[in-house]
């Protein structure tokens, strides 16, 4: 293969690599990702090259006894891209007091770096069915997992004055509903006086109601009621 040939070449996998890449960020744009349309390409062509640059190396040094001889290893400089992902995929997952955003983002720059690392190895048709099976899978299943009765978790917190067995009156107030267990988290006690009750709540394709915010802000003593759903990863 001549220079020329090897350029055209190596440049039709970098392209191919961009778009693969490009249309796995679209789905995350859409959806208003931080991470999207740009990062996704950038991090899929970034992967390409690396591959493509250990590929020059062989044609370097001609052959792999030839790298060992001269203490060189292609394999590892695209390695790498799997240690540097990482920090980008840590950075787009959000802990934010106790639910978790982000991990579908950084599942997909993980994946955008794998298409890449396959683009750049020549690996065309097994890039296009990982692309296809990535889109299914973040447009299609979507759709099919909002469908699904599934448990949602949340926390309910609740100031109240000391008064006694409240929170028992709590626990009936929110479990007459049926299909929702509370677990007690903590009490915490105000140096201004009165409790902060915190539970754990774990509901089966429901949703607790105004009313039941109601019906526990109606209880004696009771100051605040604050009801957060919570993503569990």
């Amino acid at each position: 293969m001549t220079p020329l040939d090897f350029d055209i070449t190596m440049a039709g996998r970098l392209l191919l690599a961009s778009l693969l890449g490009a249309l796995i960020g679209l789905e995350r744009e859409i959806h208003g990702r931080t991470a999207g349309f740009r990062t996704h390409l950038l991090v899929s062509l970034g992967s390409a090259l690396f591959v493509v640059a250990s590929i020059n190396f062989y044609r370097m040094f001609g052959n792999f006894s030839g790298l060992v001889a001269n203490g060189v290893d292609p394999g590892r400089l695209a390695a790498q891209v799997v240690t540097g992902i990482g920090f980008l995929g840590a950075g787009a997952i959000i802990h934010e007091k106790s639910s978790v955003r982000g991990l579908t983002t950084a599942a997909c720059l993980w994946i955008a770096a794998a298409i890449g690392v396959a683009c750049g190895s020549g690996l065309f048709v097994l890039s296009l069915l990982v692309t296809a099976i990535a889109l299914v899978s973040l447009i299609a299943l979507k759709k099919i997992e909002g469908m699904l009765s599934r448990d949602r978790y949340a926390m309910l917190t609740v100031e109240s004055d000391e008064v006694e067995g409240q929170l028992e009156r709590i626990i009936q107030a929110v479990e007459i509903i049926g299909g929702i267990q509370l677990t007690p988290a903590g009490v915490e006690r105000k140096a201004g006086g009165g409790l902060v009750f915190e539970l754990q709540v774990k509901m089966h394709g429901l949703r607790i109601s105004t009313d039941t915010i109601d019906r526990i802000a109606s209880l004696d003593g009771v100051k605040g009621v604050n009801f957060r759903l919570q993503a569990v990863a």
